[in-house]
């Protein structure tokens, strides 16, 4: 048996930088973090005793013969890529899928950590990263960018910078005290409104083509906020370049905010906060704020409809948590 926990994570900035078709051309970069709220993926092999080859637990229940008939594409696909038979996989998460945080890119990072590990092989941080990226935008055919496998895989507070050569990590070079503050600073609220990441993506992508003056500003204020983060400017200037940031994205597609999450927004802004943002592709789920320790009661209290999420930090990224290798042999 195995179980792997892969944390969510949040882009601050950069969003939809992170596609090919900008990057190729223009380059790219995101500024993002991983924090403590994970998703579960729980496998072994199934035994033999039941009219099925295979059970898969998700927000459904799964139960086939055939590889094939499995209906969760990113399962069927993964594991006709890496010859996975007579699975039993279930999946759970601190988190609701489908909320802006990489819910679906997490959940297949840490899913291929499972595989391998079941098959008592090795993947270092960026071979998941590489596959999940593979399985989600060429296996499974699903619009959007590369950043939530990356940050799935590696964790930690990161730039990551994208071109046609491939990618990078690097790590935010930050104090633990600073880092701190920031996260202190930082207030999670769930909007309630869950939407397809790849639905809205598409509309995304294909603005993108009209909008490249807007993601070319994107891609220019990561510089700024690295800057910010890095030096010994007041960290009130990060939550300032989140509401420009989000100003921009949402003006690529109509699709990427709605008039609740708008007067969501501002709401809190005239309750105090400095900055914010959608987290994810748009539409729905997280809002993310900016907001002085003596101001966050007053945002709290104007945002008390919504679920506020408490969050910290983290540095691990996917790994494996439970490992009992099974002996195990094929169907003749």
């Amino acid at each position: 048996m195995i179980i792997t926990q892969t944390p969510f994570r949040m882009s601050f900035f950069g969003g939809g930088t992170d596609f090919p078709g900008f990057y190729n051309e223009h380059g790219g970069a995101v500024i993002s973090t991983t924090f403590d709220k994970y998703c579960y993926v729980n496998v072994r092999h199934l035994p033999r005793f039941f009219d099925y080859s295979t059970e898969l637990s998700y927000a459904r229940t799964e139960r086939v013969t055939d590889v094939n008939q499995i209906e969760h594409p990113a399962i069927r696909e993964a594991m006709k890529y890496l010859d996975m038979h007579e699975i039993r996989l279930t999946y759970e998460a601190d988190l609701p899928a489908r909320s802006g945080l990489g819910t679906s890119s997490s959940f297949a990072v840490g899913m291929l950590n499972a595989f391998y590990a079941l098959k008592g092989k090795y993947a270092d941080k960026r071979k998941l990263a590489d596959d999940a990226i593979y399985l989600e935008r060429e296996l499974c055919k699903e619009s959007g960018g590369v950043q939530d496998q990356i940050a799935a895989s590696f964790g930690g507070f990161n730039r990551i910078d994208f071109s046609a050569e491939g990618y990078m990590v690097n790590p935010v070079i930050i104090s633990p005290e600073r880092k701190k503050q920031l996260n202190n600073n930082l207030m999670l609220f769930f909007t309630g409104f869950s939407r397809f990441s790849s639905e809205i993506q598409v509309s995304t992508e294909g603005a993108m083509k009209d909008k490249t003056a807007q993601l070319l500003e994107m891609y220019s204020l990561v510089d700024e906020a690295e800057k910010i983060l890095v030096s010994k400017t007041n960290l009130d200037e990060f939550g300032r370049l989140l509401d420009h940031t989000w100003k921009l994205k949402r003006g690529i597609t109509s699709k990427i905010s709605t008039d609740s999450i708008d007067g969501l927004y501002q709401t809190a802004m005239q309750a105090g906060a400095l900055g914010g943002k959608l987290l994810g592709a748009g539409g729905g789920g997280f809002l993310l704020f900016y907001v002085e320790p003596e101001k966050q009661a007053q945002v709290r209290k104007a945002m008390e409809k919504l679920l506020y999420v408490p969050f910290e930090f983290e540095n691990g990224g996917t790994r494996v948590i439970h490992y009992t290798p099974e002996d195990y042999v094929p169907v003749e």
